[in-house]
């Protein structure tokens, strides 16, 4: 028997083969609601975020319905169920980590950009307000901006290293995570941030430009990491809101996994 590779696993993968196999064994049967995030979080010991991945991920896989202002439901397995590559990281990991290098790539627009790489920038703005909001075409506009900050550096390895940290986002998981949470409300509220990253870029304000893109990420991970019991109502942004000191997201910490007992649920 040939030596094979060992893989290790992500937390969240660990959390849904749990889940899994309660769901499996009788104890979450097909119509029944399971805990909430807060409640399996505190049970497993860890953060809501990779409580959250675990489910979209089984969601994808076919054994859970989220149904966000209600909860999360098990469905009757299907027949035939389409597997998916596991993605590198989990939604909220990629965030942060956009998180770091873009706010440092807007830091340095703001001291390097012209009047071309404004214009740039206006244009993306322009053309995002002009076409009719969808998913897809908010995906794609949403892409051209960030692209369009770290352009200005002139740094093709620069821009590469965003889009390709956004393409992340172009996988089943991420996809279905972003459906639950990005509505109209929501993608006027990044347009309204988008809008102050450009000002401060603009304005050759490399502290200012630097919060405004951390800032806009961090109110990303925020608008995707409401409880799926929550209305799906997400208000915009006011742009003449002053910008706050940022908090800064750290990743969860590894640690080992609870056991749930079935017999306390």
């Amino acid at each position: 028997m040939p030596i094979e590779v060992l893989v290790p696993r992500r937390l969240y993968r660990q959390i849904a083969e749990q889940l899994r196999q309660l769901i499996e064994g009788g104890e979450y049967p097909v119509g029944s609601r399971l805990p909430t995030e807060r409640e399996l979080a505190k049970k497993l010991g860890v953060s809501r975020p990779t409580v959250r991945e675990a489910l979209i991920a089984l969601e994808v896989e076919g054994r859970l319905r989220i149904k966000v202002g209600s909860g999360i439901y098990v469905i009757e397995p299907q027949h035939q169920q389409v597997s998916f590559p596991e993605p590198i990281a989990g939604p909220f990991e990629v965030l942060n980590a956009r998180a770091l290098v873009e706010s440092t790539t807007a830091e340095e627009a703001a001291r390097r950009a012209d009047r071309a790489d404004i214009a740039r920038l206006d244009a993306v703005l322009a053309e995002t307000e002009a076409t009719q909001p969808s998913f897809e075409s908010w995906v794609a506009h949403d892409r051209e901006f960030h692209l369009a900050v770290a352009g200005t550096l002139g740094n093709a390895v620069l821009v590469r290293c965003v889009g390709e940290l956004f393409d992340q986002r172009i996988n089943p998981y991420f996809e279905r995570l972003a459906r639950h949470f990005e509505t109209p409300s929501a993608w006027r509220a990044a347009q309204a941030e988008h809008r102050i990253v450009r000002d401060a870029i603009a304005a050759h304000d490399p502290k200012r430009a630097r919060m405004a893109m951390r800032q806009h990420l961090e109110r990303s991970h925020a608008r995707f990491a409401r409880d799926f019991s929550e209305a799906p109502d997400i208000r915009c942004v006011d742009r003449k809101r002053s910008l706050r000191p940022p908090k800064v997201v750290l990743p969860p910490r590894r640690r080992q996994v609870r056991r749930i007992r079935t017999a306390v649920i």
